[in-house]
């Protein structure tokens, strides 16, 4: 194995990590059933161009369900698993019920899941996921599911799946989760992580050295440790692919450059025991983003919710009339929330790629499949891959159910913020980034697919 299990010395400006764990469903533990089972055309922002022609994908990817979580409750009512199937097999079936493209296989071996005692660099946790929901597996343990409807009635929105009950499986919620994701790291509120940590050669966190929680705003050199990653960086390296040993001094340290531009893991894990071989690296960009717009849109609308309710009820113990408009407490609440949520969407704070980046065409397919198009064929899941993650900077999360379900008063202000922005009505430096044709171009791409309606 070509992994780093010396410490290497230590040198100035050095950093420490910073990336990943998809905390997305870390769930309890499950029986021991082992199982075996050109780089892209520069487009740039003002363009208009189409990308170049997908393959034709399958219907499940084309038209996911709106509601993945109750398609996957009938499904197992309706006798999903038989006996016959393998896990993988069961695996499988459960990613196309719920519209889950397999190409988004992102692979984490740290042991940072409630299912640790299963996961190490020969035997990673996967990670699955589309718009609306994440599907976790590692060999011999429980299937994950989670997802983020900001339904205050729902819970944590985290399930667990035992693949031995066979046809009699449900899908069990599984509040343990929120040991890991209703913290500091997740604002003391349900939520969804990709973080980075420093694994040993059993794939332990070295806690001494420390972790991080990233988004699109991390840095690449901070990436992925803890992870296996395929896909290429150029000279921008980072974390992933790798185990390292405490220092004397509880620090810990590791060279980039061993790690990045690989397309194999064969030599590092049986490879076979997955859906794909793949750990793409475009896959696990999208998902940084993902779950930090999923966090702010869900948890937005909780707080906005609960400060709504708030006012009512003071309101009728007054016996006066509830205007929310007139509520000034709870505009402010709407008010700094729709902002934080249009920031995200717009990607504000990204940092710029200074070397492009190659994952799969099969991630980008499978990603794409459900884009949504304006009359010129451009949509928000083009990527860019050059600069920066995608071509137009507005995220394809508009579509999602979280923000469909958000509090109606706070989706009207996401909304206007939106559109205020776009039409240059907004001189907030936070986006600057913008220029006045990509504007231009995500209004057009938000009119044209129904999100904003044009102004009269």
């Amino acid at each position: 194995m070509s992994f780093l299990k010396t410490p290497l010395p230590k040198t100035a400006g050095t950093t420490l990590l910073a990336t990943l764990l998809t905390g997305l469903a870390g769930c309890g533990e499950g029986p021991k059933t082992a199982e075996t089972g050109d780089r892209l055309t520069e487009m740039s922002a003002e363009a208009a161009e189409e990308p170049r022609a997908a393959k034709a994908q399958p219907e499940h990817l084309i038209n996911p369900p709106d509601d993945p979580r109750q398609a996957l409750v009938d499904a197992l009512d309706d006798g999903l698993f038989t006996s016959a199937m393998s896990n993988n097999g069961k695996l499988a079936a459960m990613l196309e019920v719920a519209g889950v493209p397999e190409a988004s296989q992102v692979l984490v071996f740290s042991k940072t899941s409630l299912q640790l005692r299963l996961i190490g660099p020969s035997n990673p946790r996967a990670i699955y996921f589309n718009d609306n929901c994440y599907i976790g597996y590692v060999p011999g343990g429980l299937i994950e599911y989670g997802d983020a409807d900001p339904d205050p009635t729902v819970g944590s929105g985290f399930f667990a799946i035992d693949p031995s009950d066979n046809a009699q499986a449900t899908l069990q919620p599984d509040n343990s989760c929120l040991s890991c994701h209703e913290g500091a790291r997740t604002n003391s509120r349900p939520g969804f992580m990709v973080r980075s940590v420093f694994p040993d050669p059993q794939g332990h966190i070295i806690t001494s050295a420390g972790s991080s929680v990233v988004g699109h705003d991390t840095p690449l050199a901070k990436r992925w440790g803890g992870w296996y990653v395929t896909g290429h960086s150029g000279a921008t390296h980072h974390r992933g692919n790798q185990v390292t040993i405490e220092q004397p001094d509880g620090d810990a340290y590791i060279n980039n450059a061993l790690g990045s531009n690989i397309d194999d893991l064969s030599q590092r894990f049986n490879t076979a025991r997955y859906l794909q071989p793949t750990s793409d690296i475009v896959a696990l960009m999208v998902l940084e983003h993902q779950v930090e717009m999923h966090n702010r849109l869900t948890q937005g609308s909780a707080i906005v919710h609960a400060q709504y309710e708030r006012g009512k009820s003071l309101s009728e113990y007054l016996q006066e009339p509830f205007e929310p408009s007139e509520n000034q407490t709870l505009q402010r609440v709407i008010d700094s929330n729709a902002d934080r949520i249009v920031r995200q969407l717009l990607f504000c704070d990204e940092l710029a790629l200074t070397d492009p980046v190659k994952g799969s065409d099969l991630f980008t397919d499978q990603f794409r499949a459900n884009r949504r198009e304006d009359a010129r064929g451009r949509s928000l899941k083009d990527l860019d891959l050059q600069t920066r993650l995608f071509k137009y900077r507005c995220s394809y999360m508009v579509y999602s159910r979280a923000f469909e379900l958000m509090h109606p008063l706070l989706k009207a202000a996401v909304l206007e913020k939106l559109r205020s922005v776009l039409a240059g009505g907004d001189d907030d430096s936070a986006y600057s980034h913008l220029g006045a044709a990509e504007r231009q171009a995500i209004l057009e791409i938000l009119q044209d697919t129904g999100v904003l309606q044009p102004r009269p």
